[in-house]
Order: C-alpha cells, then structure tokens, then sequence
C-alpha cells in the first residue's frame, strides 16, 4: 500500500472507495457527461451557448 494510502484516515479512505465504486457503475454516456462537467472550458462554451440561445443571438445553419 503506498505511503498516501496508509497516511489517510479511514473515512477519507471509504470516501475514495465509495467514489470508486460509484465511477466503475458509469455508464459510457454518464461518464462523458461527468468528464464535460469537469472540463472548464467546455462548461464555459456551453453556458455561452445557452446564454446566446435565450437571447435569440442565433446563426442560422447556413452561416456557420
């Protein structure tokens, strides 16, 4: 076990296995959801995206 390990008490320890646990249960569309959520800069574009569409500041398909 390394020294990290060994040096964390035991809920921090059940906390890392609980997360553990929790991540193998993804599935494939969860976990790039979660790994979009993580990601800043795609969060930012997104939260762009959603501000512009409320606004009606859209580009039609054709001007893309």
């Amino acid at each position: 076990m390394s020294n990290a390990l060994k040096e964390m008490d035991k809920v921090e320890l059940v906390n890392l296995e609980r997360l553990a646990h929790l991540l193998k249960g993804l599935s494939a569309a969860e976990f790039e959801t979660l790994e979009i959520l993580l990601d800043e800069d795609a969060s930012k574009t997104i939260a762009q995206s959603i501000s512009e569409l409320k606004s009606e500041q859209r580009i039609p398909i054709d001007e893309w």
